[in-house]
C-alpha cells in the first residue's frame, strides 16, 4: 500500500472500524469510518456502517444524514434501513420510521424488537390496527416480550376492549413487567376493583415530560380545557386579594396567569421537569419548584392565603394526606380550591379506563370534614372533553372549619 492508493488506505480503515464496533468501541469506529470516507467519499458500505455507528451512538440526525445516503445508493443494506428507522424513531418522525422498518423488514431484519419498534410507530400516528398486527408478529416470534404485551394491552384499552386488555397486562406482569404500573393498569380495567390509592410516581412524571411540548396548545384547542378559567372565576373578581398563592401540579402555569394579577407572589409545583421549565419562562411565578406537592406542602413552613389544584387530583388518587397537608399550610380564613373529575355511585375512588381518578362528592366531603374543612361552595361544570365529549367536574372551595 502506498501513500497515493486512497483506496486501500479506506479498507483499512473500515476493517479496523468493523473491528472496533464489534468491541463496541464506537466512538473509534466511527472516526475510523469518517476517516476513510474522507479517502473515498460516498462509499455506500463505509456510509452504512459510519450511520450504523451513529445511531447506535444516539447520533440520532448525523446517523440519518449518512444512512439516507447508504440506502440511496445500496437500496437492499438491510441494517442500514433498520438503523434509519431506529434514528427517525428516535428523532419522533413517526412515518419515516414506519417506511424504513418497513423496508429493513421486508429485506430480512423480522426480529421482535423491530416489530415493537414498528407498533409504538403506527400508535404515534393512530393506526391501531396496524399496531395490534405488528405487536402480534412480535410476540409470534417472542411470547414472552414483556414490552410488547404492556403495549397490546394499553391499545386494547384505548380500544375499550377492557377484558382483553387485561389479559395482556397479566401477561405483561407474567413476564417481568413493572409490577406497581402494570398493576395500575390492570386496575383501571377492571371494572368494580379497588383501585390503588396513588399511581406510580414514574409514570405521572414520564406522562407529563412527554407531554409537555405543544401541551398548553393541546389542551385548550383540542381538549377545550377550562378547569383553570372554572376554578378561578369566583376568586379573582374585583377587588380579590391574597398574600400567597399556592399552585399545586401548576403545569405550564394556566393557573398562575389567571391569579397573579390578584397575589403578592405565587409559588408553583410541579412532578415533571419539562412543565416546571415551561411555568419558570412564563415568568408569573415566584418559585416553582420541581417535586412531588405533598412533599411541597410538608416541607414548608409558612402560610398560603388561597391553594389551588385545577385538574391534578385525576392524577393523585386518594386525598386524605393531601387534605392534612393543605390544611397545615392554609392561613386561617383561607381558601383551598380544586377540581376534581365527578364519579357517581361507589365507590367513592375510581381509576377509570383512562387511567385517571375520579371522586365521587360523599368521597371530597367526607374527606374534606375528616381533614377539618368546611365546604364554602360546590359546583359542577365540564373540566375538558374527551373524544369531543364534556367531562364534567366537580369544583370545590373550602376552608378551615375552625
Amino acid at each position: 500500500m502506498t501513500d497515493t492508493d486512497p483506496l486501500e488506505w479506506a479498507k483499512a480503515l473500515f476493517f479496523e472500524g468493523n473491528a472496533f464496533f464489534e468491541a463496541d468501541q464506537l466512538n473509534d469506529a466511527r472516526q475510523c469510518f469518517e476517516a476513510a470516507l474522507a479517502f473515498v467519499p460516498g462509499r455506500p458500505s463505509i456510509l452504512a456502517n459510519l450511520g450504523v455507528t451513529l445511531c447506535r451512538l444516539g447520533q440520532w440526525s448525523d446517523a440519518v444524514t449518512a444512512l439516507q445516503q447508504a440506502t440511496a445508493a445500496d437500496p437492499g443494506n438491510r441494517d442500514a434501513w433498520v438503523a434509519l428507522g431506529l434514528s427517525y424513531e428516535a428523532l419522533s418522525q413517526w412515518a419515516d420510521a414506519v417506511r424504513c422498518l418497513r423496508q429493513g423488514i421486508r429485506l430480512g431484519a423480522s426480529t421482535p424488537p423491530l416489530w415493537l419498534s414498528l407498533a409504538m410507530c403506527l400508535s404515534h400516528l393512530e393506526q391501531p390496527a396496524a399496531a395490534l398486527d405488528a405487536l402480534d408478529r412480535a410476540l409470534a416470534l417472542d411470547p414472552s416480550l414483556a414490552d410488547a404485551w404492556s403495549h397490546r394491552g394499553s391499545l386494547l384499552r384505548e380500544l375499550g376492549r377492557h377484558a382483553d386488555a387485561a389479559h395482556c397486562f397479566e401477561k405483561a406482569l407474567a413476564h417481568g413487567a413493572d409490577e406497581a404500573l402494570h398493576r395500575f393498569y390492570l386496575a383501571s380495567v377492571q371494572g368494580g376493583q379497588a383501585a390503588p390509592p396513588q399511581p406510580p410516581h414514574a409514570y405521572v412524571e414520564a406522562l407529563f415530560d412527554d407531554y409537555a411540548e405543544g401541551f398548553q396548545t393541546h389542551l385548550l384547542e383540542q381538549l377545550k380545557y377550562q378547569a383553570h378559567s372554572s376554578l378561578l372565576a369566583p376568586l379573582t373578581g374585583p377587588g380579590q386579594r391574597y398574600g400567597l398563592v399556592l399552585d399545586l401540579g401548576c403545569g405550564t402555569g394556566l393557573c398562575g396567569q389567571l391569579v397573579r394579577a390578584h397575589a403578592d407572589a405565587v409559588d408553583g409545583v410541579d412532578l415533571a421537569q419539562a412543565m416546571v421549565e415551561q411555568a419558570r419562562a412564563s415568568g408569573v411565578y415566584r418559585e416553582v419548584v420541581h417535586g412531588e406537592l405533598l412533599g411541597f406542602l410538608q416541607t414548608r413552613s409558612d402560610q398560603a392565603d388561597l391553594i389551588l389544584a385545577a385538574d391534578v387530583f385525576i392524577y393523585v388518587g386518594a386525598l386524605d394526606a393531601v387534605f392534612a397537608a393543605v390544611r397545615e399550610r392554609l392561613q386561617p380564613g383561607g381558601c383551598f380550591a380544586f377540581s376534581v373529575e365527578l364519579a357517581s355511585g361507589e365507590p367513592g375512588l375510581q381509576l377509570r379506563p383512562s387511567l385517571r381518578y375520579a371522586h365521587t362528592p360523599g368521597y371530597v366531603e367526607q374527606v374534606a370534614q375528616s381533614q377539618g374543612f368546611r365546604v364554602r361552595q360546590t359546583w359542577q361544570a365540564p373540566l375538558r372533553e374527551d373524544q369531543q365529549k364534556p367531562v364534567m367536574g366537580l369544583y370545590v372551595l373550602l376552608e378551615p372549619a375552625d
